[in-house]
C-alpha cells in the first residue's frame, strides 16, 4: 500500500482544495511544491501529537548544529514542555523541567540575523519603508533591499526572521550568547522578539499540536501538568520505512503567487506576512 499523502489545512485553504486525510495520491507536482530536506526535518513526537519543524540552516547554521545534535543524542526525549504561555509560545529544552536547565554543551554565538546573498531563496510580498518582507523558504522575513548588495564586501545584505506563529526561537538568559538546548514555537505573532533572539526554524505541520500543549498561569507560563516531548529526531536519520516526506508550496509558484495576492487584496493595509499560511504536504507511514 502506497503512504498517505496529507495535504495539511492551511494548504486547502490557500488553493482551494479539499483536505486529504489519507488518500493514497502521486507526489506533488514540483511546479507547485518542493521537499523539505530530511537533514533540515525535525520531528517532534509529542504528548498531544507530531510536530514537523522546517530547520534553516543558513539562517542560524550554529543552532540548527545544536539541534541536530541534541536529537541524535537523545537529549530531547520526554523533556518537558515546562513553559507554555496563551497569545505568546511554548518553551521546552530543559531536562530538569525548571527552566534553569540545560546541555552539557558550550552556549551558543548569537545569530539574531543572517546576510542574505543574491543566491538566497526569497520571495517578497510587500516592502514598507523599501526593506522586502516575505518568505525564505517557509520562513517569514524582513531583508535589506538588493542595492546593498553592492554597498557590502560580502556582497549580501542583512536580513532577519519574523516572529510569526510557528516561527521556531532559541530561549536565553540576559545574555546574548546565552544559548544551549531551550528553545520555544510561537503560538502568536510577537514581533518584539525580533534581532533579539535567534530563529532556527518553522513549523510547516503540527501548529494545532503546539497550540494544544498545556498552558501554565501567568505570569510565569510555568506548567503545573506538563506535556512532553516523547522523542526527537532529524528526519535523516529516521529508517526509510518510517521517515515523513514534506512537501513545502513553493513561495515562487504561480498558484502560491496568486493566492498570496488574494490575500494582499482582502487585508489592504492590514497585510502582514504572518497571514500567509505555508501550504504543505506530507507522506507520512506512521
Amino acid at each position: 500500500m502506497k503512504p498517505a499523502l496529507v495535504l495539511v489545512a492551511a494548504a486547502a485553504a490557500l488553493f482551494g482544495l479539499a483536505p486529504l486525510a489519507s488518500a493514497a495520491v502521486d507526489t506533488p507536482s514540483a511546479a507547485d511544491f518542493e521537499q523539505v530536506p530530511p537533514e533540515n526535518l525535525l520531528v517532534i513526537d509529542t504528548t498531544k501529537g507530531r510536530i514537523w519543524i522546517e530547520m534553516t540552516p543558513d539562517v542560524a547554521p550554529l543552532h540548527v548544529e545544536r539541534l541536530r545534535l541534541l536529537a541524535r543524542e537523545g537529549f530531547y526525549n520526554n523533556v518537558k514542555w515546562h513553559r507554555v504561555i496563551d497569545g505568546f509560545m511554548a518553551q521546552t529544552g530543559d531536562p530538569t523541567g525548571t527552566g534553569e536547565g540545560e546541555s552539557s554543551h558550550p552556549d551558543l554565538k548569537a545569530e539574531f540575523t543572517f546576510r542574505r546573498g543574491a543566491d538566497t531563496a526569497f520571495t517578497p510580498f510587500v516592502s514598507p519603508a523599501g526593506y522586502p518582507v516575505g518568505l525564505h523558504n517557509s520562513l517569514p522575513m524582513v531583508t535589506q533591499p538588493d542595492r546593498f548588495f553592492t554597498h557590502s564586501e560580502d556582497r549580501k545584505a542583512t536580513a532577519w526572521a519574523v516572529y510569526c506563529p510557528g516561527v521556531a526561537g532559541m530561549a536565553r538568559d540576559d545574555d546574548p550568547d546565552s544559548a544551549n538546548s531551550q528553545f520555544f514555537l510561537m503560538r502568536d505573532y510577537y514581533p518584539t522578539l525580533e534581532r533579539r533572539y535567534s530563529v532556527w526554524g518553522r513549523v510547516v505541520a503540527g501548529q494545532d499540536v503546539v497550540n494544544s500543549l498545556n498552558a501554565g498561569a501567568l505570569p510565569s507560563g510555568m506548567v503545573e501538568n506538563p506535556d512532553l516531548m516523547l522523542r526527537v529526531q532529524v528526519a535523516s536519520d529516521m529508517a526509510v520505512a518510517e521517515r515523513p516526506q514534506v512537501y513545502r508550496a513553493r513561495p515562487d509558484g504561480q498558484a502560491f503567487k496568486a493566492a498570496v495576492a488574494d490575500i494582499m487584496r482582502q487585508k489592504g493595509a492590514e497585510f502582514s506576512v504572518c497571514d500567509v499560511p505555508v501550504p504543505m504536504r506530507i507522506v507520512d507511514p506512521a
